[in-house]
């Protein structure tokens, strides 16, 4: 077992390394079944390990929506909330609808947005939360959620002459994932020209379905119809960024600050979840 994770999730938890591993020592022999594996330096969770933790996550979500519903029925209001569309439309709905069920009072106005365009809009007072794409920055400015893993994504007919320049389908500067593309093929001495810019991410992978170009894509969500484009395209591989919760500054609405605790709650999980450790190794 690895004495550094459990020390750290004893700090999350007010418990001593040692009061973890003991817990973890007797759930084990309680079920039969090792749950974590050593590799490295890292902690990870084994298949069996796994599986508990989707139950586990399950029965603490149901146990928050309980206790918010018999604690604090009374809670109302509008939360502005921003956010990425792509991680809007894969990750979200769930942890919405989630708070929704347990919070029927409070009404949610969620505008998608990209991350520079959502920081603005937060920097004026639109927002009470938002989430955006970033550079690793660790706790500052931000509470870090979610830690990006970025592939290079192409069309299932995708031909790319090696002679000519990489055609790329990206958003318009300053996103992120612009940037790491154009520093990333600049670095692998690569030529590249931009084909195609778009304000959409339904509009980049739209262009990418179409063979116009490539794009930079979260892995986790590449659609079913694009592929992931691996080692024999010869394009470099990209570093990670994360995803990061700003709250307004002053006091937020009671429902707000439920709803930043939740959406950060229910986005923890081992290998995604954005620790200050890694955050600083990314700087």
């Amino acid at each position: 077992m690895d004495n550094v994770g459990f020390t750290r999730a004893g700090e999350r938890i007010g418990r001593t390394q040692s009061t973890v591993s003991l817990q973890i020592k007797k759930l084990e022999e309680g079920i039969g079944r090792a749950l974590f594996e050593r590799s490295g330096r890292e902690l990870l969770l084994t298949p069996d390990g796994e599986i508990l933790l989707t139950y586990a996550r399950q029965l603490l979500q149901l146990a928050d929506e309980a206790r918010s519903r018999i604690l604090e029925p009374d809670i109302e209001g509008t939360i502005h909330l921003g956010t990425p569309e792509d991680f809007a439309t894969v990750y979200l709905p769930d942890v919405l609808a989630q708070f929704a069920r347990a919070h029927p009072r409070v009404a949610l106005d969620v505008n998608c947005n990209f991350s520079f365009n959502l920081l603005e809009g937060f920097a004026k007072g639109e927002y009470d939360l938002v989430l955006v794409k970033r550079e690793p920055l660790g706790p500052t400015g931000g509470v870090p959620v979610w830690r990006d893993v970025l592939v290079w994504v192409g069309g299932q007919q995708l031909v790319i002459d090696p002679l000519q320049p990489v055609p790329l389908a990206l958003a318009p500067a300053p996103d992120v994932y612009r940037k790491r593309a154009l520093a990333g093929l600049q670095t692998a001495g690569r030529d590249w020209r931009i084909v195609y810019t778009s304000v959409s991410s339904e509009g980049l992978q739209a262009a990418v379905r179409a063979g116009l170009g490539i794009t930079v894509l979260s892995k986790d969500m590449v659609p079913p119809d694009l592929k992931i484009l691996g080692a024999d395209y010869s394009l470099p591989q990209l570093p990670d960024t994360e995803i990061a919760l700003y709250r307004a500054p002053g006091k937020l609405s009671r429902a707000a600050e439920l709803l930043a605790e939740h959406i950060v709650h229910s986005l923890e999980a081992p290998g995604r979840r954005v620790s200050i450790e890694h955050a600083n190794h990314a700087k």
